[in-house]
């Protein structure tokens, strides 16, 4: 007959269990479990080798055995206030919340202060959305230890989750209080931070919290989302590439790195980005979103509708998906999209406010294919006035700016710095209103094969909000020397883009710029400049059909829109005044199209080029447009947007009134 373990052993329980202890401390948790089971052979009441047994196995991930564990503890002594806190927390390990709850309340009716079991079961409370109960069991821990750090960190965590995040603000900063150097919490804070708009902050914690875990993908991928809230992509770009470099398979990541790309107009690398994606999750509707707007944009118009026409099966109840699809392809009365949307439309108030939109702009262009143009203004009308709801917009103050810039750029003060500027000739700045033809203009023009299309750049703004052309642009710019005017321009042709090295001219896109067309000729006097204008009513109706990504706040109501049209009217009849002649070519978008090869000459000449022919098949030329004509300037020239307005002239009275008491006015 064999001798038990514990006979050969000849050792007693104690010896057993002190031996299981050394062994624990020294890290060797497979004897320190086998020297427990052997003390438990010996004596199965022994609690103090069931306690460090049942920790252990939480040590070592084996949940189950640890709460069968704690339940032999209790079965020993039922008032064992450390086992029920113990075996609570470890039920809520295995979402067992309702037990774990009776276990953690048992714990504190026997041990009443306890900090830590009050967190344990704030936990639970969370756990079970009870959300109240559980921000007063942290309270409670708070109350009861000052220093007990989780009891901060789980309500911040809570708070956040609920919206509450300039509370959740708090409670992270007391834990890095008491923690300075917890990553944790400073990834939280900074979450709740971005949430507040406070997104600068929010990088200063991202940033710190990755001097501590430099391999963070979470918190990369963190720091680029914020960076990428205040438009600086470029840098959102890095912090994406590195934390894809440390985790390949992150959606997140992918997702937003392809977004940032398409910001920056690099569609390229954006469709690479959410081509991944699609590889992790082929059901991602937003990936099959991002990856048809990289085609839009490189101008393959039948791949854009895949991508599209897959996202909208993918999710037919989420409009943004719509949207995209109803502009790249023309509508006919048995469209079954366009029964869905109407079933979207029936239901509409379920919608958020962005999808409402997004849903009134859809409907409105499918309208307009099939001629029913009272169904589409009233779409119009309406997303129109729910935009004009999410958007800041002072007109007195932006008109003023206009008003001002007319003041301040005199015929005398221009006269008197003429010449001063940077003496590149590269430039080409293509400006107007928006949707005046501006696009087909710099889309010819890319098509010489001395000419790069730059798009919308913001760099001239970007150097004025600098303070580059003086500080209270422009009430001073009267005081800017011409060494000053010449750093301006040198760091606009400093920045353009890198691409264009072995081009003759880079074309600047941006509308706006018609407003600074004098700063332009005084930095940069050899710069040619482009005014493309169209008919008011088309310009203008086209712009309130259209749902820019970003700016234009002017454009979602009629008054407001005309008004602006006349602002800008009258400033361009100031620079014709005050610019030199040749300073600026005037193109009327009507004679465009009228007699597209005469116009395009005329540019091409204008510009200091030779002819070249290929500027006659622009449609062909494939580079990345972003603007809202893309889909348009993919196509052989056509006139039908001319007069466009007609049919709605019965609901453009406000437009209308508007452009006619500022002509009155100008009269």
């Amino acid at each position: 007959m064999q001798r038990n373990d514990n006979a050969k052993s000849g050792l007693s329980a104690r010896q057993h269990y002190e031996a299981a202890m050394a062994s624990q401390s020294q890290g060797r948790l497979d004897e320190a479990e086998r020297q427990y089971r052997m003390v438990l052979q010996f004596q199965h009441d022994h609690l103090g080798a069931l306690h460090r047994l049942a920790l252990l196995l939480i040590h070592t991930r084996r949940l189950v055995e640890a709460a069968k564990t704690y339940e032999r503890v209790l079965a020993i002594d039922a008032n064992d206030a450390v086992a029920h806190a113990h075996l609570g927390q470890v039920l809520r390990s295995l979402e067992r919340n309702e037990d774990a709850l009776m276990h953690l309340e048992r714990s504190l009716a026997l041990r009443p202060g306890s900090a830590e079991t009050y967190v344990s079961l704030g936990n639970a409370y969370a756990a079970l959305n009870r959300p109240s109960d559980a921000l007063a069991s942290y309270a409670r821990a708070q109350a009861l230890d000052p220093r007990q750090a989780g009891s901060y960190d789980n309500m911040g965590n809570l708070l956040a989750s609920m919206g509450r995040h300039a509370e959740a603000v708090v409670q992270f900063e007391k834990v890095l209080a008491l923690h300075p150097g917890f990553a944790p919490a400073m990834n939280n804070l900074g979450d709740s931070l971005s949430a507040l708009g406070r997104h600068e902050q929010a990088i200063d914690w991202f940033a710190r919290a990755l001097s501590i875990q430099p391999k963070d993908a979470a918190a990369e991928h963190r720091l680029g989302t914020a960076l990428a809230a205040l438009n600086r992509h470029e840098e959102a770009v890095v912090h994406y590439r590195k934390a894809l470099a440390e985790q390949p398979d992150f959606p997140a990541a992918l997702n937003n790195l392809g977004n940032s790309l398409d910001a920056l107009v690099r569609p390229a690398e954006s469709l690479e980005a959410f081509e991944k994606l699609l590889v992790l999750e082929p059901g991602n509707a937003w990936a099959h979103l991002g990856a048809g707007n990289a085609h839009r944009i490189l101008g393959r118009l039948a791949d854009a509708r895949r991508f599209y026409e897959r996202a909208v099966a993918l999710a037919p109840g989420i409009p943004t998906f719509h949207r995209p699809l109803v502009e790249t392809a023309r509508f006919r009365p048995d469209d079954p999209q366009l029964a869905v949307m109407e079933d979207l439309a029936r239901n509409i108030a379920s919608l958020s406010p962005n999808e409402r939109i997004e849903l009134h702009f859809a409907l409105a262009k499918a309208y307009d294919d099939i001629g029913r143009h009272g169904s589409a203004f009233e779409h119009l009308q309406s997303g129109n006035a729910l935009k004009r709801q999410t958007v800041a917009y002072d007109e007195t103050a932006q008109l003023g700016v206009l008003r001002h810039t007319a003041e301040a750029f005199t015929s005398d003060l221009i006269a008197a710095r003429r010449g001063q500027g940077d003496p590149s000739d590269r430039p080409i700045f293509i400006l107007g209103m928006p949707r005046s033809g501006t696009t087909l203009v710099e889309q010819m023009l890319a098509s010489h094969p001395r000419v790069f299309g730059a798009g919308e750049l913001l760099h001239m703004f970007d150097l004025v909000s600098a303070g580059h052309a003086g500080a209270r642009f422009p009430f001073d710019i009267a005081s800017l020397s011409g060494e000053q005017l010449r750093r301006f321009g040198s760091l606009y042709v400093e920045r353009l883009p890198a691409l264009a090295s072995p081009a003759d001219r880079i074309t600047d896109k941006l509308p706006a710029n018609f407003s600074i067309a004098g700063l332009i000729h005084l930095a940069l006097p050899n710069a040619r400049i482009i005014h493309v204008r169209r008919d008011p009513m088309d310009t203008c109706f086209s712009c309130y059909a259209n749902l820019f990504s970003r700016g234009l706040e002017f454009t979602y109501d009629l008054g407001e829109l005309g008004r602006h049209y006349r602002a800008y009217e009258s400033l361009m009849d100031h620079w014709r005044r005050v610019l030199p002649g040749g300073a600026m070519l005037e193109v009327q978008y009507e004679d465009l199209v009228a007699d597209f090869e005469a116009q395009a000459r005329r540019i091409v000449d204008y510009c200091g080029l030779a002819w070249d022919a290929r500027c006659l098949a622009f449609h062909e030329t494939q580079r990345a447009v972003r603007t809202a004509s893309a889909a348009q300037v993919r196509r052989p020239l056509f006139s039908h947007a001319i007069g466009r307005w007609r049919p709605y002239e019965p609901w453009l009275r406000p437009l209308l009134e508007a452009l006619e008491r500022n002509r009155a006015r100008a009269s």
